[in-house]
């Protein structure tokens, strides 16, 4: 109805209607036009990578609110990994993606020019569809807990010219994610076996370095922190990559009335996830086609 309306607006002003698509609204001119001058132009420099890093908004009230395990709650972390393969697969021009706890950061190809490297775009894409998809895949996850009310999301973008800039970002990151996955360890341990109160929790880690805070977990809780969940220690990575996917198929074969069901193999590239260290050179050794020239 909305474009029907617009193509009579272009056919009163001499376009072509429905048939002129585009062109008659091109050719359509107003008084008000004027107003597009007031629109600032946020096209992203050329030949760098496009970081999109969105993260939760008041995701502490959130998580507490729909009973969040902690240190960690696998569910809420394979939700978020779901939401931002989603968006990978509606994004194509996303060549690596990294996530940890309430965050996630959209890698765009150096050489894209989707919405023709508008900065808007990029974010409102990506926030909107990754905001959405968590409304949408919440009972998939969360079973038992209904969603109390809509998530939010905030997101920023930042411009990286250089491939190691663009490795160190990453590397940040997960640096991030280690750090505070060990204190977030070890302070849930403290609250929950030590039955330390959150002020008292802080108290006694105030001042500790990583060393002082495995000792605890060692000493105190017999957790080797080595030994825990790479999910947890390294953050989900997300990249494109070929399968090999069974399916069956009906065919009629030659002098047989009835269709026989064989199994036929096919590769097709999807996201997948992986659970690795991204600091060191092995990973990009392994991958070197997330920052080949061609991206």
């Amino acid at each position: 109805m909305l474009r029907c309306c617009r193509a009579a607006a272009a056919i009163a002003a001499g376009g072509t209607g429905c048939a002129g698509g585009r062109r008659g609204l091109a050719m359509a001119k107003s008084k008000f036009e004027y107003v597009r001058d007031f629109e600032a132009d946020d096209t992203c420099l050329p030949d760098c990578w496009i970081v999109v890093r969105l993260d939760g908004r008041n995701f502490h009230r959130f998580s507490e609110q729909h009973e969040f395990k902690k240190p960690n709650d696998d569910r809420a972390l394979q939700l978020m990994t779901k939401c931002a393969q989603t968006v990978m697969q509606e994004l194509e021009d996303i060549a690596i993606a990294y996530g940890q706890s309430d965050e996630y950061s959209f890698v765009f190809k150096k050489k894209t020019r989707w919405f023709k490297r508008r900065a808007s775009k990029f974010m409102t894409h990506v926030v909107s569809q990754f905001a959405s998809s968590y409304v949408f895949y919440w009972k998939d996850y969360f079973k038992d807990q209904q969603l109390l009310y809509p998530p939010g999301f905030d997101g920023r973008i930042v411009l990286y010219p250089s491939n190691q800039n663009l490795k160190d970002y990453l590397s940040w990151r997960q640096a991030d994610c280690h750090i505070n996955n060990l204190y977030n360890t070890v302070f849930w341990m403290l609250v929950q076996r030590s039955g330390l109160t959150p002020v008292e929790a802080q108290d006694r880690l105030r001042g500790t370095l990583a060393g002082d805070k495995n000792e605890i977990l060692f000493s105190e809780f017999n957790i080797n922190y080595n030994n825990e969940p790479l999910m947890y220690r390294k953050g989900t990575v997300l990249i494109w990559q070929k399968v090999n996917e069974i399916i069956t198929k009906k065919i009629k074969l030659p002098k047989e009335a009835e269709e026989k069901e064989v199994e036929v193999t096919r590769t097709k590239t999807q996201v997948v996830p992986l659970h690795c260290d991204i600091i060191g050179d092995q990973f990009w050794e392994e991958y070197p086609e997330i920052l080949a020239e061609s991206s």
